[in-house]
């Protein structure tokens, strides 16, 4: 007989998490595992979601969210049009999908860009709210920490999945 241990999926979000307001529709990559996700806003944004996976391990992925219009100087700029929290909403939709097709994976790593003035602070008012965010929807086998700028999600790795016999 041959033993071997199957994968399991790692939970991301709490068993009880249901988001606060609606999302805005996702476009996800036609190859499922895909990495690139777009939404538009009801004004107009369209927003780009990539998932970069990390040299060091294939299942550590760093997260760039960017607004993708000619309007702004950047694809870091503040857009201001009263949609935060939908955008958000959307962008925790995109990971729970990309989670779902990548149920192994074990990091995930994502800032905020500073707004112009703030450049001097050691972390973004950005990255604090994600942060923050993070906190109230991940779950408990993950740990979340501040490293520089950076958000950083871990999986705690806890007892080994139990074997298969064939």
């Amino acid at each position: 007989m041959i033993a071997f241990q199957t994968p399991r999926e790692i939970p991301l979000f709490q068993d009880n998490y249901h988001p606060e307001v609606q999302h805005y529709k996702v476009q996800v990559p036609a190859i499922i595992s895909g990495a690139e996700y777009y939404f538009e806003t009801d004004s107009g944004l369209k927003y780009q979601v990539i998932f970069a996976r990390k040299k060091s391990s294939y299942l550590e992925h760093i997260i760039n969210f960017s607004v993708l219009s000619d309007e702004f100087e950047d694809e870091y700029s503040e857009t201001n049009r009263g949609e935060i929290y939908r955008v958000i909403a959307t962008v925790i939709e995109i990971i729970r999908i990309f989670h779902q097709h990548h149920g192994t994976s074990t990091s995930y790593e994502f800032s905020g860009e500073f707004k112009a003035g703030n450049e001097a602070r050691e972390v973004s008012i950005r990255t604090l709210l994600y942060y923050r965010k993070a906190r109230e929807i991940i779950h408990p086998d993950w740990e979340l920490e501040i490293q520089g700028n950076k958000v950083v999600g871990r999986h705690i790795k806890r007892s080994r999945p139990k074997s298969v016999e064939l």
